[in-house]
């Protein structure tokens, strides 16, 4: 690959100021964010000094992707995979990205071919679950979910790749699958990552160790810019309102999920599965 071809695929360093990114299925437009502390830049800097190196692109395509610039994430592994069209990292990041633009296809393709290159890869299975489940391919989501639980390297993977393995099996029916995979949590189990604690928590409530005013946080008011209050009431709101699905209450389900998406924070995979439900009805799948 010749310096010209290279330095058009990773174009000059400029400052990244917000861009309209998606128009979600309720019409709503969203937005990347201001690169206020540089990130972007020095990620275009390092590549520009090793054009080649996959590492590099990566660590361009995630910080480009912390400042929800997903479109511009998924452009740069795309051209990563054009000089390191194997890589499973790249394959990775971008089907991840894909989830977050709506494109569950492409990101379900993406996952695939990097499980298949790299089959321990925990990440990959997590996130074509997580493919498979938006599509409401409740069954393959468990398959893919079951493979991260297994291959999880530390308890806050196994809990979260347990919530969504749950989850799939209950909304594919199958509840005894679900019973299973919900006692491997077992009640000297901890979290260690914060995050994980959500997870945790809706675990500790599906095995009626917590009830849903325990769990649930309070919701962020309209004016809210505390991204991680956001995050946290997202996923736990979605974890009990899809638990209302799967037991049949549809309308307690809505109620929960209409809350969630008048939220501003767009990527988060409670935001995207309160969303899908929304604009389907929150009907269970038959």
């Amino acid at each position: 690959m010749t310096a010209r071809l290279i330095l058009c695929l990773f174009p000059a360093i400029v400052l990244a100021q917000p861009k309209l990114e998606i128009r979600s299925p309720l019409g709503t437009q969203f937005y990347s964010l201001s690169d206020d502390k540089g990130a972007i830049a020095e990620a275009q800097k390092a590549l520009a000094s090793d054009p080649k190196n996959p590492a590099l692109i990566l660590k361009l395509a995630l910080a480009q992707s912390a400042a929800r610039e997903y479109r511009e994430s998924v452009d740069t592994c795309t051209k990563g995979l054009a000089i390191a069209p194997d890589n499973a990292d790249l394959l990775t990041e971008r089907g991840h990205r894909e989830l977050g633009l709506r494109e569950f296809s492409r990101a379900r393709a993406d996952l695939q071919r990097a499980v298949r290159l790299d089959p321990k890869k925990v990440d990959a299975y997590y996130h074509l679950g997580l493919s498979h489940y938006f599509s409401g391919e409740f069954a393959q989501a468990a398959d893919a979910f079951r493979h991260a639980v297994d291959l999880a390297p530390t308890t806050d993977s196994r809990i979260n790749s347990t919530n969504w393995l749950y989850a799939s099996l209950r909304r594919a029916k199958k509840d005894a699958d679900a019973a299973k995979a919900l006692a491997a949590i077992t009640p000297e189990m901890k979290n260690t990552e914060a995050h994980t604690f959500f997870y945790l928590s809706l675990i500790r409530l599906f095995q009626g160790k917590m009830s849903e005013s325990d769990v649930v946080p309070p919701q962020p008011s309209p004016d809210n810019t505390d991204d991680e209050a956001e995050l946290r009431f997202d996923t736990v709101a979605y974890g009990v309102g899809n638990w209302y699905l799967y037991n049949g209450n549809a309308a307690k389900a809505q109620e929960y999920f209409k809350k969630i998406v008048k939220g501003r924070v767009w990527i988060t995979w409670g935001y995207i599965g309160a969303e899908n439900e929304v604009a389907r009805g929150a009907k269970p799948k038959s």
